[in-house]
């Protein structure tokens, strides 16, 4: 099977082409590498340098034929989006209707698209369900919603099935500071470095992490199963911004204050996802706990060291 992985050199994307490789699939990495980094991408995979956005994209689809396509290109940092929503639109809107239009012309039959709990914005129920009301207060969620709305009408007008995945807050080895688990990343640098964890707000709201290695297993489930369905990939409990930053110190043994600073503006405060269905429709569910994950992550950044 041939696979295409847009932004397959990031954080996410090169944790997935890993395991299509071990699966067998001949896999094609798709990025700019702006943000990519070209070592993370396996020796065995084809490289095709290229911005989704730009109008050479299908021709390379052409050139490789992929039967799927896994979206993963997208621009994460919430804040940034505020700053800048025509470039955050640009990415993560027009950058997903490119690779529809790329993936219908060159025959592809499925797109995995990499949404996002800001969809739902400030949730209205304890563990958010896929039924929930889809009210970003981000631009970076309305462009995911907006993606989302891309993929469902290719598959209503062109048939081209699709696997919505909409995150929780991902971590783990490989992941930058920015996007919406990089708090983890975050405060392991800032511990390892001598400096306070820096936590917006009071520390008690809550995120659902959930770690990169399951989260590459849904992507890989998803390419054979969930036809046409939505589905949150989450662990399902929900942990405080405290809770984690006692957790890392603990791990590192680097015990600092936490430095707190105002809330900022799109941050939610409370977001747990209800994971059930992905273990309906994908047979999917997350395996490693927190302090697993954690363990993980933390010795990846101290052998990098």
């Amino acid at each position: 099977m041939r696979v295409a992985v847009t932004g397959g050199a990031g954080f996410i994307g090169s944790h997935i082409v890993e395991m299509l490789l071990a699966e067998g699939a001949e896999v094609a990495v798709v990025d700019n590498f702006s943000t990519g980094i070209p070592e993370q991408v396996a020796s065995s995979a084809q490289v095709i340098e290229i911005d989704v956005v730009s109008e050479r994209l299908e021709q390379a689809f052409l050139q490789f034929r992929p039967e799927v396509v896994i979206h993963q290109a997208a621009q994460v940092d919430v804040p940034r989006s505020l700053a800048d929503p025509l470039s955050d639109g640009m990415v993560n809107a027009m950058g997903t209707l490119n690779v529809l239009e790329a993936a219908r012309r060159s025959g592809a039959r499925k797109i995995v698209y990499a949404s996002s709990c800001a969809v739902y914005g400030e949730p209205k129920q304890e563990r958010i369900s896929e039924d929930h009301p889809t009210l970003p207060i981000s631009f970076y969620g309305a462009s995911k919603w907006i993606g989302e709305s891309y993929v469902q009408l290719y598959h209503r007008l062109y048939r081209l099935d699709y696997t919505i995945l909409r995150y929780a807050n991902v971590y783990g080895p490989r992941q930058g500071a920015k996007g919406e688990g990089g708090v983890v990343a975050a405060f392991i640098r800032r511990l390892m470095d001598g400096e306070a964890p820096v936590i917006y707000g009071d520390g008690s709201q809550t995120r659902d992490f959930v770690y990169v290695k399951d989260v590459a297993y849904a992507n890989v489930l998803a390419v054979r199963k969930g036809s046409a369905q939505t589905v949150n990939i989450s662990t399902g409990l929900a942990t405080t911004i405290q809770s984690l930053s006692e957790q890392l110190k603990s791990l590192t043994g680097i015990r600092l204050p936490g430095e707190y600073r105002p809330s900022r503006p799109g941050d939610i405060m409370r977001s747990c996802l209800d994971p059930r269905r992905a273990r309906q429709h994908l047979e999917w569910t997350a395996t490693y706990t927190l302090e697993e994950g954690l363990e993980e992550t933390v010795r990846h950044v101290q052998k990098r060291r």
